[in-house]
């Protein structure tokens, strides 16, 4: 198992070399931009600004 302590990221492999593999991938994955799943809704709304 090899474990990145700074950011509580974990991976696993058989071997040492191949754990160490698997969490460079997961580092890489963690510091990866989010993308969107749907796209943003935009809504126009108008307010009236003066005396009540």
């Amino acid at each position: 198992m090899s474990q990145c302590l700074e950011l509580d990221v974990a991976s696993q492999g058989v071997t040492e070399a191949e754990a160490l593999t698997n969490l460079k991938e997961a580092l890489e994955l963690y510091f990866e931009p989010p993308q969107a799943t749907r796209p943003p809704q935009v809504r126009l709304v108008e307010v009236e600004v003066g005396a009540a």
